[in-house]
C-alpha cells in the first residue's frame, strides 16, 4: 500500500516538474495596451489547439459584451460536427492588474488566464493564450483570413514558442 502511494506521488511529482519545464519555453507576454470597447464584440475563432470543452466544435464564435460594472459577459458557441447541436457556454471575465490579459470564467468562482499575446492595430485578429502551453487560439472579426495574415500569426505564435502543428483549423 505504502509502496503504490510513493509510486503515484513520484509520477504526479515528475509530470508536474516537466510539465513546469514546458512552460518555461513559452512566452506569455501579453500586449501592452488593450482598449476594451474595441475588443468587444464578436470574434470568429479559426484556429485553437485541441481540448475537451471545444472538441468537435465548428463555426465557433465568441462574443464579449462590456457591462456597466466593468466586467465582461462571454458567450461561446459552435456547432459540434458530430451531432450537429448547437453548444453555448456563458462565462464572465475580467481585466486582471496585468495589460492583456483578462481573467475569464466560466465556472462559478474558477477563474483562468486569457493572454492577449499579439493583436492587430485595427482589432481585426487577436492570439489568444493562457497559462498553460496547451491553450492557444487565432481569433478574427470575420469568418476567415487571408492567407499572408495566418502565416504571421502562426509565426508570431512559433517564435513564441507554441507548437503550432497542433493548431486545429476551425470550419467557418
Amino acid at each position: 500500500m505504502k509502496k503504490g502511494y510513493i509510486l503515484i506521488m513520484a509520477a504526479t511529482l515528475l509530470t508536474a516538474l516537466s510539465s513546469r519545464a514546458q512552460d518555461v519555453d513559452i512566452d506569455r507576454t501579453t500586449v501592452n495596451d488593450v482598449d476594451l470597447k474595441r475588443y468587444m464584440g464578436r470574434w470568429y475563432e479559426i484556429a485553437r489547439f485541441d481540448h475537451s470543452f471545444e472538441r468537435n466544435l465548428q463555426y465557433c464564435e465568441a462574443f464579449y459584451s462590456l457591462q456597466p460594472d466593468g466586467k465582461i459577459s462571454v458567450t461561446n458557441t459552435g456547432i459540434n460536427s458530430e451531432n450537429q447541436q448547437r453548444k453555448t457556454s456563458y462565462g464572465k471575465a475580467k481585466m486582471s492588474e496585468a495589460p492583456g490579459q483578462l481573467r475569464v470564467s466560466f465556472f462559478w468562482i474558477f477563474y483562468s488566464d486569457y493572454n492577449i499575446l499579439a493583436l492587430d492595430q485595427d482589432y481585426e485578429w487577436a492570439l489568444i493564450g493562457s497559462k498553460s502551453p496547451k491553450y492557444l487560439w487565432i481569433l478574427s472579426r470575420t469568418r476567415k483570413l487571408d492567407s499572408t495574415t495566418k502565416s504571421e500569426i502562426v509565426e508570431i505564435a512559433k517564435q513564441r514558442g507554441y507548437d503550432t502543428t497542433k493548431l486545429i483549423w476551425v470550419k467557418q
